[in-house]
């Protein structure tokens, strides 16, 4: 008989969130609600590029919006004065989102009525991508001031994200970025990632990317 048992916890754990995000997904596919998980770093402009996606899908899409942080408020107050529906997600000091803590902000938002609910994950390029949150597709927000080498030194992130949204391009002839080489670094981590250069607050290369998100939304829902 072994002395003692070792238990691989981290394995467990998510695999038992892996099933839980399945099953999500699968309520939310009933519903017809579209789940987009949006994650990037402190400081990316998560927070003004939602408002200007807000923006422009609102009178289109009925939206709401998960905001989750290690406290304060000031994002939700934000996101609701854009007219959708808002909650403010507090994580008690954890630095991710997982399926079980997603589904129950989702209860307090309510999707009976949405067509987009956006959670705006913990800002931080690494432990949000470890946890499948049950969203129908992962996107991130790299910014021009953080560099153009983050898909060498953040590998996951860019590995379970659909859609990769370049922001601040507004400032790239301040700043050392090569965005032929984040493409380069990127697609090296994922093929398949989509795109977007994008400027929250010029509002350049923004309709492209509402446009493509409309259409995914649009797409998810005519299939329930």
């Amino acid at each position: 008989m072994e002395p003692y048992k070792i238990i691989e916890i981290k394995q467990s754990v998510f695999a038992d969130n892996n099933r839980e995000a399945d099953r999500l997904r699968e309520t939310l596919k009933r519903e017809g609600t579209f789940l987009l998980n949006l994650m990037s770093s402190p400081g990316s402009g998560k927070t003004t590029t939602l408002l200007r996606t807000i923006e422009r899908l609102k009178d289109r899409l009925r939206i709401g919006v998960m905001e989750a942080d290690i406290d304060s408020d000031v994002d939700a107050a934000a996101i609701a004065s854009a007219g959708v529906r808002s909650v403010q997600l507090h994580t008690g000091g954890m630095c991710h989102l997982d399926a079980g803590m997603t589904e129950q902000g989702l209860r307090e938002l309510g999707t009976a009525e949405l067509d987009l609910a956006v959670l705006e994950n913990v800002g931080n390029l690494v432990c949000p991508a470890e946890f499948d949150t049950g969203a129908v597709k992962n996107a991130m927000i790299l910014s021009v001031p953080e560099g153009h080498d983050k898909p060498l030194k953040y590998p996951l992130i860019f590995t379970v994200c659909d859609v990769l949204l370049i922001n601040k391009i507004d400032v790239l002839p301040y700043f050392d970025f090569d965005l032929e080489k984040v493409r380069e670094y990127a697609h090296m981590r994922n093929p398949r990632l989509k795109i977007f250069p994008v400027s929250a607050r010029t509002g350049e290369g923004m309709d492209v990317w509402t446009d493509w998100l409309e259409k995914q939304v649009r797409e998810w829902v005519s299939h329930t």
